[in-house]
């Protein structure tokens, strides 16, 4: 699976069309979310969970994962149990509201894991926050720890967040502002994978939105974004990639960090600006990500 700190793109598609995950695992979507939870009516989510299982085998090594129903549901338990397969490497669980979600989730996945014979632990989450007490209880949840360790990532969705507040999404996004800036500050204090953003969804045709909002998201400090159509991917993974000049300039402050330790000089320098850890670690995640990039990325 794609490193859990390193999604750029996330792509949705509905769990009861398994022509549309065919399509979709042809793009250059980081991850592929099939969605059991608002895509899938009531009366179909039994019928459709053998679909998502045979397109988790079939597509194994692509960063398939699924959106299951949420822990106040009925079908959460058949999700984990009937969906824990070889290749099923994460989760994607909506609706999490306080730390007490996270043990409960990481629960469910051990006993589906010792039923399907899954290596505990094995099987990642990414925890989607989407109301204002979840908003509100940010840093409790991603700072939760589980036994064993899951990897953890978390995601925001602004669509169920404004009909909580009783507000309207629009397209210059001032009104996530502050829930934003508080998920990624709240990943950021628990020294978690920075957050994934919502998806935007005002305007699939308006590409200049889609860039204005994906880029606000990146300021943010988020790693990457939601995408509910195949022509949101190109420029989530563009403006999530690092560019040609940030992946020099970082290679310029490593360098400089090592010959700096190498000659036990405290004082780093480079295009006339001081250098300290926290600048070097971000260029060595920069370089990181380059490597994680693949050439068509």
């Amino acid at each position: 699976m794609k490193e859990i700190n390193f999604i750029r793109s996330a792509l949705f598609v509905p769990g009861d069309r398994p022509d549309r995950v065919d399509k979709a695992v042809k793009t250059a979507a980081d991850m592929v979310v099939i969605d059991l939870e608002d895509a899938v009516p009531l009366a179909t989510k039994n019928e459709t969970r053998p679909k998502v299982r045979d397109k988790i085998l079939q597509y194994k090594n692509r960063n398939v994962i699924v959106r299951v129903n949420g822990l106040d549901s009925e079908f959460i338990y058949k999700d984990l149990t009937e969906l824990a397969v070889e290749g099923l490497s994460c989760i994607m669980l909506p609706k999490v509201e306080r730390a007490e979600h996270i043990r409960e989730i990481n629960r469910l996945l051990l006993t589906a894991e010792k039923e399907n014979g899954i290596p505990e632990g094995g099987i990642s989450v990414i925890a989607l926050i989407e109301s204002a007490f979840g908003i509100e209880h940010a840093f409790q949840i991603v700072s939760e720890k589980t036994e064993p360790q899951r990897l953890f990532a978390i995601a925001f969705g602004a669509a169920d967040f404004t009909l909580d507040m009783g507000m309207e999404i629009t397209k210059t996004g001032e009104e996530l502002i502050y829930p934003r800036a508080r998920l990624a500050v709240a990943c950021r204090a628990a020294g978690v994978a920075p957050p994934i953003d919502s998806p935007f969804m005002i305007d699939l045709k308006d590409m200049d939105a889609l860039e204005a909002d994906t880029k606000r998201a990146k300021q943010f400090g988020y790693q990457g974004k939601l995408c509910i159509h195949p022509n949101q991917v190109e420029v989530c993974n563009r403006i999530f990639s690092p560019t040609k000049e940030e992946i020099e300039y970082a290679q310029k402050v490593v360098q400089a960090f090592n010959e700096s330790e190498a000659g036990g000089t405290g004082v780093i320098l480079v295009e006339g600006k001081f250098i300290d850890y926290p600048v070097v670690e971000q260029a060595k995640r920069i370089l990181r990500m380059a490597e994680l990039i693949s050439p068509s990325g």
